[in-house]
């Protein structure tokens, strides 16, 4: 482990990371692959604490776009994502990913989440996806232990509460009322 928190385990090579290895940031996310020089360079995958990963080429640490992978992002369902091709999720098809594989449950039991069972979402707060999201502070948690994720930018916040499903804090629909007797 270095000052930075990160490690390194493979060929080294002049006192730098040189060959294949493997370099553990302290988010959780792991390099697996080619290094030259102490940088990224070959093929190699990022794979990110939520089970995701990114497969590229890379050259001096940057993905390059020119060669034949292109790089993949592949989400940890097994969906890959293609920005030529990408019809999932688009706002006419709001199914999931699974659901594309195995088709609607039944009548009746929908599926919200992509997570089974739903997790919870604080009154107020919103399901983003990976995490819930508090708008007032404008904060993205885990969704188990409510750690910190991220700050959400202008845009992400917009997109959020316009598009993803809200804790209950209000009822929906006509409220039941008993007949009198």
């Amino acid at each position: 482990m270095d000052y930075t928190g990160s490690s390194y385990k493979g060929d080294m090579k002049n006192d730098k990371m040189e060959g294949e290895g493997e370099y553990a940031f302290p988010s959780g996310t792991k390099y697996i692959g080619s290094f030259k020089d102490g940088t990224f360079e070959g093929k190699g995958t990022l794979h990110f604490k939520n089970g995701s990963t990114f497969s590229a080429v890379w050259k001096n640490g940057i993905p390059q776009e020119d060669t034949e992978s292109g790089g993949k992002y592949k989400f940890k369902d097994g969906l890959e994502f293609s920005e030529a091709d990408w019809n999932y999720c688009d706002g006419y098809d709001r199914r999931f990913y699974r659901e594309t594989l195995k088709g609607l449950k039944p009548a009746g039991r929908s599926q919200k989440v992509d997570i089974e069972p739903a997790p919870p979402i604080p009154k107020g707060w919103y399901d983003c996806g990976d995490g819930v999201y508090n708008p007032d502070k404008r904060i993205v948690y885990s969704y188990s232990e409510k750690k910190f994720i991220r700050n959400a930018d202008v845009d992400e916040h917009k997109w959020i509460v316009t598009t993803c499903r809200r804790g209950s804090d209000f009822f929906v629909g006509k409220q039941y009322v008993p007949p009198t007797p």
